[in-house]
């Protein structure tokens, strides 16, 4: 029973990591906290299930769709939100509202397309066969998303340390003025962040929706919840907070659901946040989070 819970808890803590990074990674490049985040998370699922539906895609290919989809609405977002705002140096709430509305306004458009009800995947494009590894039982379909996250997560984190964009990125998170001085293209490297962060919401939606095999308009807000919640548990902007924090709450959720019951998930999983906000308030890695001049 412990295997099989943490085995769950690995697949579940993947994605909220995943959701987490791109979240992070808006804010500790630009400054914004994107609450536009969680409708691009759901905004991802219903491209995937589009194209499986509509264009008769496998399960591969529709989220490729749903990635380029996603990461060409982050382009959007930047181009025609953020960066304006950026040049006319509004206050750091005005961003936060235009999300807001974004979200808003994306949710209403993909209810009033496609209606409020629960839509699903087909059942032969998720697998129920799998794995036995003694008493824990994992499907296909559990190891490929757990793959997938992780996968995405290691190139990112590979990105970031060792390629001439990733070090720009850092150090555009400790100072912008420091990295316009030397001639690197600031602008370029935002709408790379919103680019990368929203690609990597819009495949958590999908592997959520995959997890769960269930889409609807408003499943982006209890994520976006649970990603603010996740962020500042590992401290704000930090890479290294968000995969603990969101693997920290995998954990909580699928082991409050497996020995206290499926009504105090959250209830059980917010309260240990909240705990460990008491003890450390900037975070398990609030130090990194300070941007500098």
């Amino acid at each position: 029973m412990l295997a099989q819970q943490f085995v769950n808890a690995i697949s579940l803590g993947g994605v909220y990591a995943l959701f987490a990074l791109g979240f992070t990674l808006v804010f500790g490049v630009l400054g914004v906290v994107n609450l536009a985040h969680g409708a691009l998370f759901m905004l991802g699922a219903y491209a995937a299930l589009q194209a499986v539906l509509f264009f008769k895609l496998p399960l591969l290919p529709a989220i490729l769709v749903a990635m380029l989809v996603t990461a060409s609405a982050g382009w959007l977002l930047d181009k025609f939100i953020f960066a304006p705002l950026r040049a006319r140096q509004a206050p750091h709430l005005a961003p936060m509202i235009a999300t807001i509305g974004l979200a808003i306004a994306l949710n209403s458009t993909i209810q009033g397309l496609f209606g409020a009800e629960n839509l699903r995947f087909p059942a032969d494009m998720l697998p129920a066969d799998g794995l036995s590894l003694g008493a824990v039982q994992i499907t296909w379909l559990e190891v490929e998303i757990v793959f997938l996250a992780f996968v995405l997560m290691a190139v990112l984190l590979w990105g970031l340390k060792k390629t001439q964009v990733g070090c720009a990125l850092r150090g555009l998170a400790e100072s912008v003025k420091a990295v316009a001085l030397v001639g690197v293209d600031v602008e370029g490297l935002f709408r790379v962040t919103a680019v990368i962060a929203s690609l990597l919401g819009g495949v958590a939606g999908v592997l959520i929706a995959l997890y769960s095999n269930a889409v609807f308009p408003g499943m982006g807000q209890p994520m976006l919840h649970k990603g603010i919640a996740v962020v500042i548990l590992g401290g704000m902007g930090d890479i290294r907070g968000a995969l603990l924090g969101g693997f920290f709450l995998g954990f909580a959720e699928v082991f409050s659901v497996a020995y206290i019951g499926s009504s105090m998930r959250d209830a059980v999983a917010f309260a240990l946040l909240f705990t460990i906000l008491l003890l450390r308030p900037r975070g398990l890695f609030g130090h990194a989070a300070q941007r500098r001049a």
